[in-house]
């Protein structure tokens, strides 16, 4: 179903470009269809404002309910922004204050770049706190990604994240664990995921805490579950909006890092991620960095060009597939005014009807 261009959000003509349906809202006026107003909470660092933008709109997008989707993305001013990101915010982003009054029939929120081992020192922190105690009580489903999930378990639930020994990014198969929730039933038991994350939550804390685990892997752990009302809240702890290549950018920027002396290791390679023949291109360039022993001046590009044709997307079908249960369910348990979050005979305690043996 279409995306809905009424803003002048360059990330509309970019998907348009790519192929994905975009109506502008003179067109969306003439249809007798339902709209659906999805806001994005987009909380990560600059180099991926806009990606991420763009990868939970394809997600939207991809959606086959007869709806119109109607994306209003917003940030904190609390995050530092360089100026080319700023600008990018003041002139394309909605007010958190103005859609509290227009009202959202439901709510993304994205990762973010954790910086303090203490989540609750970041700069987000009180207006992320502030923006959930909102929509718990008036957006039917939040969705939650990587740290938006650590953050908000902490926040409701008292869950702490933990730190792990090294960065756990790459590719991972996941095992889903709860087959008879609507998010699950229609996918495969068995999907890749990336994550992405320097700390995490456990399956086990869920489930200590009355959380649901839908899905998890014997190596990256939790990747997806939801509140204990089965849908209020979703929760990531992957990424099933990265693109093929965000974690090759990612691997990138740390290289990058590394050369500019901004971090004191190589990067390891994400796992389950790069092919041999990629993986034969960046030992490569790797040996050139050694070689170079400091005068990088010379130093030829990081082979990315070179990559982009070998990266492969095992994931993002299952992404999909998630995002339209979702999407359909918050369709059945809204109604055209998007104040009123559920609609008459609706258990707000448990709007799927989940049966606790199914939890």
């Amino acid at each position: 179903m279409p995306l809905i261009a009424h803003s002048d959000l360059p990330s509309f003509s970019r998907l348009r470009q790519e192929g994905v349906e975009v109506l502008s809202t003179d067109r969306a006026e003439h249809q007798d269809i339902r709209e659906l107003h999805i806001g994005i909470l987009n909380m990560m660092p600059d180099a991926a404002l806009q990606s991420t933008e763009r990868q939970f709109m394809r997600l939207v997008g991809s959606c086959n309910r007869i709806a119109q989707f109607y994306i209003h993305v917003f940030s904190f001013p609390e995050i530092p922004r360089g100026e080319v990101s700023q600008n990018h915010i003041d002139q394309y982003y909605a007010s958190f204050d103005q859609l509290k009054q227009d009202g959202l029939d439901a709510l993304i929120i994205s990762g973010a770049n954790p910086v303090q081992s203490d989540i609750t020192q970041e700069p987000y922190w009180k207006p992320l706190a502030e923006t959930v105690s909102w929509a718990k009580d008036n957006v039917c489903s939040v969705m939650c990604s990587c740290l938006a999930t650590h953050a908000i378990v902490q926040q409701l639930w008292k869950l702490e994240r933990y730190q792990l020994p090294a960065k756990r990014w790459g590719v991972y198969s996941n095992r889903v664990t709860n087959n008879a929730h609507p998010l699950t039933a229609n996918i495969n038991t068995r999907f890749d995921a990336p994550h992405s994350h320097v700390y995490e939550v456990s399956s086990e804390q869920f489930k200590q805490a009355g959380l649901i685990v839908l899905a998890e892997s014997d190596v990256s752990n939790l990747h997806l579950g939801t509140s204990p009302d089965g849908f209020r809240f979703v929760f990531f702890q992957g990424h099933p909006e990265y693109d093929s290549v965000s974690l090759l950018k990612e691997y990138k920027r740390e290289v990058v890092r590394f050369i500019k002396g901004e971090r004191k290791e190589f990067p390891d390679y994400p796992e389950n991620y790069f092919n041999d023949i990629a993986t034969t291109l960046f030992k490569d360039y790797h040996q050139d960095v050694i070689n170079a022993a400091g005068n990088y001046e010379s130093l030829r590009e990081f082979p990315e060009t070179q990559a982009i044709p070998l990266m492969d997307n095992t994931w993002t079908d299952t992404g999909k597939a998630i995002f339209n249960e979702w999407l359909g369910l918050v369709y059945q348990l809204t109604n055209r005014d998007r104040r009123q979050v559920f609609m008459d005979g609706v258990d707000a305690e448990n709007p799927l009807g989940v049966s606790k043996r199914q939890k």
